[in-house]
Order: structure tokens, then C-alpha cells, then sequence
């Protein structure tokens, strides 16, 4: 299957791959490596999905996304999770103004932390599950809901949740369907020892360094446009949706998913894993996506919706073991 691609998609492609690698280069002046949580994340944002980011404290989960945000010139507002935080927190309030010169009440719209491009939403397990929803609201529609009105959010709309796996106590853990909205789930490692010795170096002096706005926000939303044209062929996405089948314990073909999973992925991980090739395809400079473009994808699309059962967990088996055995 040949596909002619329009001229200007053809510059485009090389002018994001071009952009992307800007990109990097800058993040690379504030942030020492995880080069693979940085190149997933760019993902996630150029397929318009967002990312769930699990690590320990203080592996600059936080500076990364300024960082990301201060790079694409886009406006960025963080939002620390706690226990009594509301979701008008979130989304914003009404208040009663007085008009100056008629002396008249009137009520005004008060925004949110949530009218931004890139929400850092910090610890998402520590809030109560209604708080949680009106996130997770605006994350899927787009729109925020509040004093009756519904109001449009500006694109491009990206939230990188934050969850810390240490502390379980005080948390409202994020239930299976919700955990569903989120493209990715990546898992942030402590630096090598060669990283770790120039994070000290960096962060203890008083050295700060000038980042350059590489993209603004209408390029963004060209380039997410353009992945959406990206043409994908049929043993790509046949591929696709066949390993997100071989997760589910009812297809009945793989014994060892039937005896050890609870539930397996849903419709919603095969449109992530093809719109995460495709953008790794654009990425690199390529117009269609390959099979192992998918490949690359697997375990930060499916960590999260694997859920494994109780024989699994007695076996100390967890969802990324079950994934690592499919790939074999």
C-alpha cells in the first residue's frame, strides 16, 4: 500500500522532526537524562493524550514539565493535590463583584488552575475521588463544567499527572476506568551513577541556565493535526489490535492470561498504541508507521490497564511481567 504524501505534510514532517530535536536538546540544559521519559512524554503531547508519571520524590518529575512547558511556550499551572481540595479548586469559581459605577451585583467567572495548556497535577492520588473527576472531566471533554456554564479550555490541553508509589496511606488510588484516560503510564528510574553525579553538580551552583521557546502553541497544533493524517497500514493496526486482544483473559487463546489476569486492555489502548506509532513514525522522519514503532509503546500503553488477579498477585506477578511474556 503506496501513499502519496502531500507536499506540505512532506516539510512538516521534517520541520517537526527538526523542532523535536530543538526540543530535547534544550530539556537536555536542565534535565540530566531520561532520554525515554522525555521522548515519551513529547509523544504523548503530540497525540493529544495525556501521561501519568509514577516515581519516587525528588526525581525532578516537577522541573521536567516546567521545564517542557517554559520550552514550548505554553502556559503552565501546577496543581498540588491534597486531601481537602475541591473541585472548584480546579475549575474555578463564581464570585460576587460590584460594579463601580452602576453599584450593581453581578456574579464573575473566577478561572482555575485548569485554564492552562500543560497542568501539572501533582500527586493525583492524595485527593478525594470527586476532586479527582473534575480532572479527569476536563482531560476527556475538554471543557470544564462549573456554576452551570460550560467553558471550552484552550488547546493544546495536556495534563501529566504526577503519583508518588511510596505512600498508600491517605490515598484515593485512581479507579481502573479513570486510570483508562491516561495515554501513558511511565514509571521514572533513579539517575545511573554518572547522572546522579552531575545532577548534584548542576543543582548545587548557582548556575541557571537560558532555555530558548523552541514551539508555540498553533505550530503544536499543526503538528498534532499532521499525526492525525499520518496513513497507517492494515497489518500495523492488525497488529495492534491483536495484542491488545491477547490481553484479555475472555479471548480464551493463551492460558496463561486466562489463569493470571482479571482484565485485560480496552478499545481505547489499540487507538493509543497506532497514535503513539504514528508520532514516533513523524518523529523520526518517517510517513507511516512500522510494527515495532507499536512494539515500542507496549508497556507504558498496557501497564496501566492489565489488571492482574488474585493467583497473579499471590504469585507476586504484576502487570508488566504479564506484558514482557505476551511480547515473548
Amino acid at each position: 500500500m503506496t501513499h502519496t504524501f502531500p507536499t506540505d505534510d512532506v516539510k512538516a514532517v521534517e520541520q517537526l522532526a527538526n523542532s523535536i530535536k530543538r526540543i530535547k536538546e534544550e530539556i537536555a540544559k536542565v534535565i540530566v537524562g531520561q532520554d525515554q521519559i522525555i521522548n515519551d512524554l513529547l509523544v504523548s503531547l503530540l497525540a493529544r493524550g495525556h501521561c501519568l508519571l509514577v516515581g519516587v520524590p525528588g526525581l525532578a518529575k516537577t522541573l521536567l514539565i516546567k521545564t517542557l512547558a517554559e520550552v514550548l511556550d505554553l502556559k503552565f499551572s501546577r496543581i498540588q493535590f491534597t486531601p481537602d481540595l475541591m473541585p472548584s479548586d480546579i475549575t474555578g469559581t463564581e464570585i460576587i463583584d460590584e460594579d463601580s459605577v452602576t453599584k450593581k451585583r453581578i456574579f464573575r467567572f473566577i478561572q482555575g488552575p485548569v485554564f492552562a495548556n500543560i497542568i501539572l497535577a501533582d500527586e493525583i492520588n492524595r485527593t478525594p475521588p470527586k476532586t479527582q473527576s473534575a480532572l479527569l472531566e476536563a482531560m476527556q471533554e475538554h471543557k470544564v463544567t462549573a456554576a452551570g456554564i460550560t467553558r471550552t479550555l484552550d488547546e493544546p490541553f495536556f495534563v501529566l499527572a504526577t503519583q508518588n508509589p511510596i505512600e498508600q496511606e491517605g490515598t484515593y488510588p485512581l479507579p481502573e476506568a479513570q486510570l483508562d484516560r491516561f495515554m501513558f503510564n511511565l514509571w521514572l528510574d533513579y539517575p545511573s551513577f554518572k547522572e546522579e553525579i552531575e545532577i548534584i553538580k548542576s543543582t548545587t551552583s548557582d548556575y541557571k541556565p537560558e532555555l530558548k521557546k523552541v514551539l508555540a502553541a498553533d505550530e503544536l497544533i499543526n503538528f498534532q493535526n499532521l499525526i492525525r493524517r499520518v496513513p497507517v497500514a492494515e497489518n500495523v493496526i492488525e497488529f495492534a489490535v491483536k495484542f491488545i486482544d491477547s490481553t484479555r483473559p475472555s479471548n480464551g487463546t493463551n492460558q496463561f492470561v486466562k489463569e493470571r489476569v482479571a482484565w485485560g486492555a480496552g478499545p481505547r489502548a489499540s487507538q493509543y498504541l497506532i497514535l503513539a506509532a504514528k508520532t514516533k513514525a513523524v518523529i523520526e522522519g518517517k510517513f507511516t508507521p512500522s510494527i515495532d514503532d507499536v512494539k515500542a509503546f507496549l508497556l507504558p500503553v498496557l501497564r496501566h490497564r492489565i489488571i492482574p488477579n488474585f493467583s497473579a498477585e499471590a504469585e507476586g506477578i504484576s502487570s508488566v511481567e504479564i506484558i514482557n511474556k505476551l511480547i515473548k
